[in-house]
């Protein structure tokens, strides 16, 4: 009998071990250029709709993929935008090669030349392809800026005049492991 209950809790315990998630917390994200929970230069601050920045990406570094990473996705949003709605997108990179591990300072211009071959870049609420940095209104407080990095486990395939909420709601639900970076910016 005991020979039995021995097969059995082995046979349980691996079963468990096979259909159970790989646990998160080992995906870092890093910038030599903002830092989490401080203000962000005004090289980060947008060229347009009354702002004056140097509109340029900051530099990202990341390290810690989960097991089966094949993708990333990098997402800049705020949260804090007086839209009436879901906040403002800044950037939405799609569909980064699983080999890449950092992105350089610049590598948002419009132009994508500084883009890993294969990332996907989709209009920002500006209107525009690449990174658009940070306006928030005169006076009204410190916004926050969320640069949120996804591990995929595939290139997702997410049709191109998709809104930046679908974008958002695929790449929130594809993703093996997630990591943000939050820095602020206020004028």
């Amino acid at each position: 009998m005991k020979s039995v209950f021995s097969r059995l809790t082995l046979g349980v315990s691996l079963a468990m071990a096979i259909t159970l998630p790989v646990q998160a917390g080992s995906l870092a994200l890093t910038s030599s250029d903002i830092a989490d929970g401080k203000t962000m230069p005004k090289a980060q601050e947008f060229n347009g709709f009354g702002c004056s920045g140097d509109n340029i990406s900051p530099q990202l570094s990341w390290s810690g993929a989960p097991v089966g990473t094949k993708a990333y996705a990098l997402m800049v949003h705020d949260p804090d935008a007086p839209t009436g709605g879901a906040g403002f997108w800044h950037w939405q990179l799609l569909n980064i090669p699983g080999t890449v591990s950092s992105l350089a300072s610049g590598a948002g211009a419009a132009d994508g030349k500084r883009l890993p071959f294969g990332g996907d870049v989709r209009k920002n609420d500006y209107g525009l392809k690449g990174f658009g940095g940070a306006c928030p209104p005169e006076g009204h407080g410190p916004h926050r800026y969320r640069f949120t990095l996804y591990a995929l486990p595939k290139v997702l395939e997410i049709p191109a005049q998709a809104s930046a909420a679908v974008v958002g709601f695929m790449v929130e639900g594809s993703a093996l492991e997630k990591t943000t970076l939050e820095a602020l910016y206020q004028r």
